[in-house]
């Protein structure tokens, strides 16, 4: 099984000298070309393409260095409501190999690849082309490839690469039946959290670990409904 996550705005600062390592080499003609468009953009162009607001214009110089900046593992760098409920520091080694997280210029990582802090969005442009266009269909085959799939990315990130037979999440409130958009994020990674410890194979599989550790949860064809 294989948890897909969906990539955070905020990312942690800092990390260490080493280099970039990530998972999924068929990704790699896309990340280099991505990398080496981002270096050769001048700032205000990435600012503007990339919707960076002007309070933020270090971090969009920062996309300029990539290759050198500094790097930590994935599972530190995203941060946000979803990677607090995550608590992934308490999570074993066993089941931080089954997360991995959805990104506009990596395409995929996984939890422990180390990454340097960008910023650059799944809705955004680079070069005039949408980031859909520069991935194609190169992180829906790689996904194919994982086999059991719980995808919890958020809609942008789904479009970069759809996984047809994934399991999708919906977080909905049990009396209305209206999608939960303030604390979706939270249910998520408490979802998450739930589930990483074990290696499910289907959806009847997520539906017993989730249940037994108290959530509402039903499954209709690919989609899973956690009722809050």
């Amino acid at each position: 099984m294989l948890i897909v996550l969906p990539p955070s705005e905020t990312k942690a600062p800092g990390g260490t000298d080493s280099e970039m390592q990530l998972s999924f080499p068929p990704l790699d003609p896309v990340r280099t070309l991505l990398l080496d468009a981002l270096s050769a953009t001048d700032v205000n162009t990435l600012m503007h393409e990339l919707k960076i607001p002007a309070g933020k214009r270090a971090e969009a110089e920062e996309n300029l260095t990539l290759r050198s900046a500094p790097v930590m593992p994935a599972i530190q760098r995203y941060t946000g409501v979803l990677y607090d409920a995550l608590d992934a520091a308490s999570l074993s080694s066993d089941a931080l190999s089954r997360l991995a997280v959805g990104s506009a210029l990596f395409g995929l990582v996984r939890a422990g690849d180390l990454i340097p802090r960008y910023r650059v969005s799944g809705g955004s442009k680079l070069g005039g082309k949408t980031m859909k266009a520069w991935w194609g269909t190169s992180i829906s085959d790689v996904l194919g490839e994982q086999g059991f799939v719980v995808d919890m990315r958020s809609g942008a990130y789904q479009q970069l690469g759809p996984v047809p037979g994934a399991l999708t999440v919906r977080v909905e409130q049990a009396d209305t039946g209206k999608v939960v958009s303030h604390f979706n994020k939270q249910y998520k990674g408490e979802l998450a959290r739930a589930l990483a410890p074990h290696d499910a194979t289907c959806a009847d599989d997520i539906v017993d670990i989730a249940s037994a550790a108290g959530f509402d949860v039903a499954v209709d064809g690919t989609l899973l409904t956690m009722r809050v």
